[in-house]
């Protein structure tokens, strides 16, 4: 029977193949010994305890994640770690790949850390879809952390540099220690509760697993999940992580961060209101131009319809009226004087001097007809415009609030016009003659 002979290459990569594939990953705890740095950024040691030691190596791309207080491991330091069983196939070398290394007390930590990790991403608390908007327009901010620690003093003056104008409140909680947790949850909801703040920055200030560890509690993590106020996540620098970061609406690396995020600098917004301004301003004058074109169009066919000109045109009639007149009369008289002989005792019955001043006296009484006639027209005309102006006058919002009432508006600017619009410590303004009034409703008083 023919029997297949391996070479020792083949039997160290069947074995390192069985152990990577039947162990996986293994979590140890040991001691350190043998520790190197080597100079291409990986690490090589050996853990062991009081009967056995295993060589391990962990890579440079995994040992920058590692967060010791002694920086570096030490030879005799118990660790715990997470580690891939493996054969270094060169020497035959059974050997563990470390992918993360924490002292002892962290260690353990980390675990628990993992393993509520991954049973609230198992009940979808990390979806994406589950997160909510952050508000564009903040007015309102609503902080949860120490009122005497760094984290407070670092975002107020943020918030102080960027808008001062923001409004601010703390919901007091202690964020390392056994109370802790309930604390922090306790503040998530009194907050939420109230309704005062459009959006929530949860966080404390850097430090060790065990200091941030209340920001990994379930409690917390279920706190910040359940809230119906946007949630910001600040805990720590920007290479510290809790379940809190991967639960809330948006994280930020650290607690001045998140201040920047909710505060849009004020120098930015006047800038932006000098903008709008001056686009108003640009308006307003061509709006003006086109009233003044129009005005003038106006007053130019008024000008045409205007009485004195129909005045004008009728003396001007009346001048050719009279012109005829005359000549006709200079002819009648020229053939009187030619018949004088032959009409004379007709001329003494029926004198063309008597007729003319009869004439006269028409023409003199149809003139002064005329001149009533369009008085009167004119006179008609000015009082109908001045009651369209008065009508308007009557009309206009403003000359209403000019009389003494005023218009109110909520925060919407919506008209508040019942009492039944209005709520206990909304904000509200009132428009009056020369400007607005900001207001707080804190009395509702209905008439019966």
């Amino acid at each position: 029977m023919n029997q297949h002979i391996l070479q020792v290459s083949e039997l160290t990569k069947k074995v390192r193949f069985i152990l990577e594939s039947e162990l996986n990953t293994v979590w140890l705890c040991g001691e350190v010994s043998n520790f190197i740095a080597a100079s291409s950024g990986h690490w090589y040691l050996s853990l062991k305890d009081s009967k056995s030691q295993v060589k391990c190596a962990m890579f440079k791309g995994n040992n920058r994640k590692v967060r010791l207080s002694s920086g570096l491991p030490r030879n005799g330091q118990q660790v715990l770690v997470r580690a891939k069983v493996s054969l270094y196939e060169p020497r035959g070398d059974f050997q563990l790949i470390i992918e993360q290394l924490d002292d002892a007390g962290e260690g353990v930590l980390r675990q628990q850390f993992d393993q509520l990790k991954n049973k609230l991403y198992a009940e979808g608390l990390f979806e994406l879809s589950s997160k909510k908007e952050i508000p564009k327009n903040i007015t309102t901010i609503g902080i949860v952390t120490s009122p005497t620690g760094a984290a407070i003093k670092d975002i107020l003056s943020v918030l102080k540099r960027r808008n001062p104008l923001l409004n601010v409140i703390i919901y007091p909680a202690l964020v390392q220690g056994n109370e802790a947790k309930f604390e922090i949850e306790q503040a998530i909801n009194t907050a939420n509760y109230r309704k005062e703040c459009d959006i929530l920055i949860v966080g404390r200030g850097g430090g060790s697993l065990e200091d941030l560890w209340s920001f990994n509690e379930e409690n917390v993590v279920r706190a910040i999940y359940h809230s119906k106020i946007p949630v910001i996540s600040a805990v720590g620098h920007e290479i510290d992580t809790t379940l809190s970061d991967y639960t809330a609406d948006l994280r930020a690396p650290t607690p001045s961060a998140a201040a920047e995020l909710v505060s849009s600098n004020i120098e930015e917004k006047l800038q932006k209101l000098t903008t709008f301004n001056q686009r108003i301003r640009q308006a307003s004058q061509r709006n003006l131009l086109n009233e003044k074109n129009r005005l003038g169009h106006i007053q130019h066919r008024l000008s045409l319809l205007h009485p004195a000109q129909k005045l004008t045109v009728q003396q001007q009639k009346f001048d050719e009226l009279s012109f005829r007149l005359n000549h006709n009369l200079q002819q009648l008289k020229t053939r009187l004087q030619l018949k004088n002989q032959q009409l004379n005792q007709r001329l003494l019955l029926q004198s063309p001097l008597k007729n003319i001043q009869n004439n006269q006296q028409k023409v003199n009484a149809l003139e002064v007809r005329l001149i009533n006639a369009i008085q009167a027209t004119n006179k008609n005309k000015q009082n109908q415009f001045k009651h369209t102006i008065e009508q308007l006058h009557i009309v206009s919002p403003l000359a209403t609030i000019v009389r003494g009432y005023s218009v109110t508006k909520n925060a919407k600017g919506k008209v508040i016009t019942s009492i039944e619009q209005a709520r206990i410590d909304e904000k509200i303004s009132v428009q009056v003659t020369n400007g607005f009034i900001s207001a707080i409703v804190t009395q509702l008083n209905k008439h019966q």
